[in-house]
């Protein structure tokens, strides 16, 4: 009898020659693949296909998005991933011990030049940037200060006298 080894053996073979990525990226590669497999069947009417190093790209940044909002950036430098080259990395490193399949076509350069991290995982939850105020809009916002105003006295001030009767 033929012994197969699970994914979790092959997993633990991967990370024995190749310890730089986290045991969850290969993890999060293998959902992100899945993600953008499901993402990409809604728009073509179920239809599931081979999906290119780019489009991966985009749905592993949509679903780090999805899955752990602001700390997305985080979570995957912890895990080893820092650029999309990395991504690269884990799939062929998947690819080369049988745990996904690749066409021809597909190589590691496919994953080159994706996009910056910066952008992709911090940007979208910056506030958004403000020009700073002109100086006669902030001057059109000064109140006049009157004599009552100088009075720092926390007593209430008395009302000014009036000739009127």
């Amino acid at each position: 009898m033929i012994h197969r080894e699970s994914y979790d053996e092959v997993l633990d073979g991967i990370i024995a020659e190749d310890p730089r990525y986290h045991r969850d990226a290969y993890h999060f590669v293998r959902e992100g693949l899945d993600y953008t497999q499901q993402s990409i069947s809604k728009q073509k009417e179920g239809t599931v296909r081979h999906i290119s190093g780019q489009e991966l790209l985009g749905g592993m940044r949509s679903h780090a998005l999805e899955k752990y909002g602001p700390m997305a950036m985080m979570v995957l430098g912890e895990w080893g991933i820092r650029r999309c080259e990395d991504f690269g990395e884990i799939v062929f490193n998947m690819v080369e011990h049988e745990l996904l399949a690749k066409t021809d076509e597909d190589s590691r350069e496919d994953f080159s030049g994706g996009y910056d991290f910066e952008d992709a995982f911090r940007k979208p939850f910056l506030p958004p940037e403000t020009a700073a105020p002109s100086m006669d809009s902030a001057q059109r916002n000064i109140t006049p200060v009157t004599d009552s105003d100088n009075d720092r006295s926390g007593q209430p001030s008395e009302p000014e006298a009036s000739d009127k009767q």
